[in-house]
């Protein structure tokens, strides 16, 4: 019997310690993008306005930006926001998970990395919508299929132009930029 009882808990602690030590792979996704960062940030920002269900481009941001104009050196990094007042409005609106804003807009980040390679970096929003109940996992799943449209690339398309947006900055200024709409 303590074999047993060992052995449950020994298998517990196990669990526990992978749960542990894969959640950061599972909660966010990396790819490499076979672009640029601006171009990539651009074919993005077109994707979203392609895919409609509501989807708005609600800034692009430059967090390198902000680090280098303090006199430090870092590599490029965009911020892509979008936001669906599809999905956003079942979440506002419900007072139990209206927390939840802090995860909008939708982010995707483009960065380069030391091997000098661009990367895309964004929420599994389809596994981080589960863990919060029935309504939100069905909303989050919605968002997942969408965000995988936004990352679908056809290099044999021209490039398109980033859109740095008006009156909220822009990519090169460290703020944010966008149209309206969105959250």
């Amino acid at each position: 019997m303590l074999k047993i009882i060992s052995g449950f808990f020994l298998g517990l602690l196990f669990t526990a310690f992978m749960a542990y030590i894969m959640a950061p792979s599972l909660m966010f996704q990396e790819r490499v993008s076979p672009f640029g960062v601006e171009e990539t940030a651009a074919r993005i920002q077109q994707n979203i306005q392609k895919t409609g269900n509501g989807w708005s481009l609600t800034g692009l941001r430059n967090p390198a930006k902000a680090v280098q104009q303090d006199g430090s050196n870092t590599l490029p990094v965009l911020m892509v926001e979008a936001c669906s007042t599809k999905y956003s409005a079942p979440i506002l609106k419900d007072d139990t998970v209206r927390f939840l804003s802090i995860l909008m807009p939708c982010k995707i980040s483009v960065y380069k990395k030391n091997d000098g390679k661009t990367y895309i970096g964004n929420m599994n929003a389809g596994l981080m919508g589960k863990m919060f109940g029935p309504m939100v996992g069905e909303v989050m799943g919605h968002v997942a299929a969408d965000q995988a449209k936004f990352l679908e690339f056809d290099p044999s398309t021209p490039a398109p132009e980033l859109i740095k947006g008006s009156g909220g900055g822009d990519a090169k200024a460290g703020g944010a930029a966008g149209g309206g709409g969105g959250c």
